[in-house]
């Protein structure tokens, strides 16, 4: 293949790398979903207090010691803390509408969720990821087994994989940093737009594949190297991975800037994921095979 190929690929194990050491030395920050808490988010229809006031009102509540007090959107304010029972939920809300009566208080979500339940949602979304990782192998593996005599359809499957890897990897560690300096948390969303760019990301991926065993199968290839049938690949299906990755990301841009407070880190996520897909493709899954193909070549002679 041709040298941008391999310079890329290199670049985005640099990526992938660094990603992987910011989650390590940061970790992230797991929101109510997955630790237990409750999330009230109100809004103010005659102005929003500030969130030193709101502040200063809960400090007196044992159960808002270590809360958090953020603003959503232009007028609405989302106050996460420890697991609440009822009556102190009902509690509050009276105490903030009778500090602030003029400010058209209404609550407009309030979940809670307990630590074991947390736990179970943590180990149950990581049982997911798995899952669909290997149904991906499985599944290219038997799709691409005409190809067997030139190169294993297990070789494909681990190629996708590894640029599967590399579309999570890189967000994750972006949402670390994230969750450092600007306290984000991860929550039962994120995980939902992980599972959305595995689904994606390995459609770009399969595309090519599949461009790949078209012209071997018809001998697009003949007289020319695997590189170049893959190279040639990429070319043909190009256009239509542009467009359709294109038009996905103006509609995420529009949730992320004009979607409300809880969506809005699910679209950044979703576009982080969908353009890495559609990079990965090309600069991660197809060099990969070309080199996997010339391993067996050589291994074979």
């Amino acid at each position: 293949m041709k040298k941008i190929y391999t310079i890329v690929f290199f670049i985005s194990v640099g990526l992938a790398f660094s990603a992987i050491v910011a989650a390590g030395i940061y970790g992230l920050k797991f929101g109510v979903d997955f630790k237990g808490g409750s999330v009230m988010e109100l809004n103010f229809k005659n102005g929003r207090p500030q969130i030193s006031e709101i502040q200063s009102l809960l400090s007196g509540e044992a159960e808002f010691k270590e809360a958090g007090v953020n603003l959503a959107g232009q007028s609405g304010i989302i106050i996460k803390s420890g697991e609440l029972l009822e009556q102190i939920h009902q509690d509050i809300l009276k105490k903030i509408s009778t500090q602030f009566p003029s400010a058209g208080m209404e609550e407009l979500k309030f979940d809670s969720v307990g630590p074991v339940i947390g736990k179970e949602l943590k180990s149950k979304s990581l049982s997911a990821v798995i899952i669909v990782l290997f149904s991906i192998i499985i599944y290219i593996a038997i799709v691409f087994r005409k190809l067997s005599r030139t190169i294993s359809g297990w070789a494909m499957g681990v190629a996708a994989i590894v640029a599967l890897a590399h579309d999570v990897i890189i967000p994750v560690g972006v949402f670390a940093l994230l969750g450092k300096f600007y306290g984000i948390e991860i929550s039962a969303v994120f995980v939902a737009a992980i599972l959305t760019v595995l689904g994606y990301s390995v459609s770009d991926t399969v595309v090519v594949f599949d461009r790949v065993r078209e012209n071997i199968i018809k001998g697009g290839g003949a007289g020319e190297g695997f590189g170049a049938v893959v190279h040639k690949s990429i070319l043909q299906t190009l256009t239509r991975s542009l467009n359709t990755t294109f038009t996905t990301l103006l509609s995420l841009m529009a949730i992320y800037l004009f979607g409300g407070e809880s969506i809005k880190y699910f679209a950044l996520a979703l576009i982080m994921g969908i353009f890495l897909g559609a990079y990965s493709s090309i600069f991660v899954a197809s060099p990969l095979l070309v080199w996997w193909n010339g391993k067996s070549v050589s291994q074979k002679r």
